[in-house]
This record gives C-alpha cells, sequence and structure tokens, in this order.
C-alpha cells in the first residue's frame, strides 16, 4: 500500500480490527529531521542489544538505548536495562508526540539499524513493566523502511512504508491482537533510528 498517493490522515485506523494504528506521515520538516537524526546518531550512548533466547546469548548488529522520567527498570527477551535521564532532544520529541498524541509518556526505547540487513522479528510490545493497552508513539529517522503488523489469529497483514521524520501510533489492544516486524532488506544501504516512546507503570 502506497501512502503517499494520497494524503494522510492520522486518525485513520490502519488496523481492520482489534487495534489501533495511526500514522502522521513526515510530521518534522526534512532539514530539522536531518538534524535530529544526526544528534541522536552522535550523542546517544549506542549499545548493542543483548537478547537471551533458547538458551543462547546473542548479541544483535542493532544498538539500542533506554531513557525515561526515572531510572525504570525494563526486562525483555531476559535482558534488562536502567533507563538514562532525558537528553534536550529526547524531550522535545517526547513532548512533540504528547501534544499529537494526546497521550502522555515516560520512557524511550532507542534503535540503531546500521542498513537494511538489520532488522527486527515478529513480537509484541507488552512487558509487564508497560501500561496496559498503554499508547507507544514511534518516530523514524533516516532510511525509509517497511513495518508490518500480522493479526495473532487470523494471519491478517498490513503494510506501511515509515519515512524519515515520520510518527507512528500504537494504542488499543493493538499488542494483545496483532505482532509487528521491522523485515530485512538487502536493498537500504543507509541507517534508520527509531524512538518509541511509551509508558511504565512498574518500576
Amino acid at each position: 500500500m502506497d501512502l503517499f498517493t494520497e494524503q494522510i490522515d492520522p486518525s485513520k485506523n490502519w488496523l481492520p480490527k482489534d487495534g489501533v494504528v495511526n500514522y502522521f506521515g513526515p510530521i518534522i520538516p526534512l532539514e530539522q529531521a536531518d538534524d535530529f537524526f544526526k544528534i541522536l546518531a552522535d550523542t546517544i550512548p549506542w549499545e548493542a542489544d543483548v537478547v537471551h533466547m533458547f538458551g543462547k546469548r546473542i548479541v544483535t548488529k542493532r544498538k539500542v538505548a533506554w531513557y525515561g522520567d526515572q531510572p525504570y527498570n525494563y526486562t525483555y527477551s531476559n535482558s534488562t536495562k536502567k533507563a538514562l535521564p532525558w537528553t534536550p532532544a529526547l524531550r522535545e520529541l517526547k513532548e512533540m508526540a504528547e501534544n499529537l498524541t494526546n497521550e502522555t509518556y515516560n520512557s524511550c526505547l532507542l534503535n540503531l539499524y546500521h542498513t537494511g540487513e538489520e532488522g527486527m522479528g515478529w513480537h509484541t510490545d507488552n512487558e509487564k513493566e508497560l501500561k496496559e493497552q498503554g499508547a507507544i508513539a514511534s518516530y523514524s529517522f533516516g532510511a525509509e523502511r517497511k513495518f508490518v503488523f500480522k493479526h495473532k489469529t487470523t494471519k491478517e497483514k498490513v503494510e506501511l512504508l515509515l519515512d524519515h521524520g515520520s510518527l507512528l501510533v500504537m494504542k488499543g489492544a493493538t499488542q494483545t491482537h496483532w505482532l509487528h516486524r521491522l523485515p530485512p532488506t538487502k536493498k537500504v544501504l543507509v541507517p534508520r533510528i527509531n524512538l518509541t516512546f511509551r509508558t511504565i507503570t512498574s518500576v
């Protein structure tokens, strides 16, 4: 589906049922989006992600960082991270997302994908620390990448292209009924930075 052949409607729900996904499109002007990408790439203390799956310790090429209002712990794939304090750029992007989505966020998981060959497999953001059915605001900077949802029961799929400087929001029952992934591709040779603002309810 080509989002850019028609005016993007941020109130449109891209899921046919069992959840809500709104895509705002590129909300940040190109030059400013370029600036955010450079600031995030240069100033975030990126670290390789370490996950434990099937009894194995896996170090990913994708790099991550974790920030929040407080030094929240966040555990996924049997790995725990402690949140760093907000940077000025992250605070600005958080406030922008809150104003656009009429939601509040107290934490952010950042991902750095160096090329299209780095992606993310099928998963849900439903860890016990997160607010139940809370909104997740996802910014994309850098490479345009395909993002895919798959219904857990019916296996229906919905694909979107996430553009540089764009904002996507997942909320309601989305994490209960839908998986999502960032499929790898050899066609993309430049990096992408993804910020997912979310709400932690247990520390």
